[in-house]
């Protein structure tokens, strides 16, 4: 054999091996491919699952209430769950006449414990966070951390001071009771400090200065302004946490008539012990008690949506 053949034949040999070990980590590679493919697949469909069976978590006992609603207490304990009753106006007749018209009055206590509270919380955290993020003072890390402190603090561990301090100062079985200590909230102030920070540049508040406007007009004339999306923010959550306080008025009125549509409700189903017929009109309370959160939510939506639109045009 010539040493042109010895050549062909081993470069043959060596082309043969070297398709072998291709075909062989293509057989490797290929595997992993099709389970790295996989472990995506359930990766995007895991996240979906969860969160529909928080949507069904949430919403069914919502569901529930509506058409609890509409049933009288015979039909609430022997009719489906799901079906609707034939009780809805008589209900909601009970309901608005329960103790001479007290539930309007419980429902007006919360409107004004709800938006007086919210935009009390509103005003002081703009200036207190506007104020944190914006300007340079002696102890402001302190207070920092004080807020931080503040904001992992459960608040059912202040109600008990708070009601002995309201109490020495003779504020009890008052409005201000509630509205005091909910205006003043740590995860507000924090999320207010946050906005700032990204919202409103030191440029804009160096050329105020330059042209001899206050640090009050600016704050009130251009803080504000670009604040505001957030501010929407911040008064939706401190509404929505005022509307749902149960404890704070719980403890601080011992009147009925400046109860909260929460207290009021818990005293209505501790007394459908002894008088079934309240369940039902308590339930329809229930159903009344969750359209103002829903109509709030349903109108704030929108400047949720321009606080994103305008983060993506800076």
């Amino acid at each position: 054999m010539t040493t042109t053949a010895r050549t062909a034949e081993r470069a043959e040999e060596d082309r043969r091996a070297r398709e072998t070990v291709v075909r062989a980590d293509r057989g490797r590679i290929g595997k992993p491919k099709e389970s790295v493919s996989l472990v995506h697949k359930l990766g995007g469909i895991l996240p979906t699952v969860v969160l529909l069976i928080a949507v069904l978590y949430f919403l069914l006992p919502m569901v529930w209430v509506v058409f609890a609603a509409t049933k009288s207490t015979g039909e609430l304990f022997s009719t489906s769950a799901f079906t609707f009753g034939s009780s809805l106006i008589g209900n909601m007749t009970d309901l608005f006449a329960y103790e001479n018209g007290s539930f309007a009055r419980w429902l007006g206590n919360s409107f004004i414990y709800s938006i007086g509270g919210a935009l009390l919380s509103t005003a002081v955290s703009a200036a207190a966070g506007y104020a944190l993020a914006l300007y340079r003072f002696p102890g402001k890390k302190a207070v920092m951390v004080g807020l931080l402190a503040g904001v992992l603090l459960p608040t059912i561990t202040l109600a008990i001071p708070q009601y002995m301090l309201f109490a020495q100062l003779n504020l009890t079985n008052t409005y201000w009771a509630v509205l005091i200590p909910i205006s003043i909230t740590p995860f507000g102030i924090y999320l207010s400090y946050v906005f700032a920070r990204g919202s409103v540049p030191q440029e804009l508040l160096e050329a105020a200065r330059v042209d001899g406007s206050n640090e009050g007009r600016t704050f009130v004339s251009i803080g504000l302004p670009l604040l505001f999306p957030g501010l929407v923010t911040v008064f939706l959550l401190q509404f929505i946490g005022a509307w749902n306080n149960f404890l704070l008025p719980y403890i601080m009125q011992s009147k009925s008539e400046l109860s909260p549509i929460t207290v009021a409700m818990f005293l209505m189903l501790n007394r459908g012990g002894s008088e079934p017929v309240l369940y039902s009109v308590a339930i329809a309370g229930a159903l009344i008690a969750v359209i103002p959160v829903v109509i709030f939510v349903l109108v704030l939506q929108r400047f949720w949506r321009l606080d994103l639109i305008s983060g993506s045009l800076k």
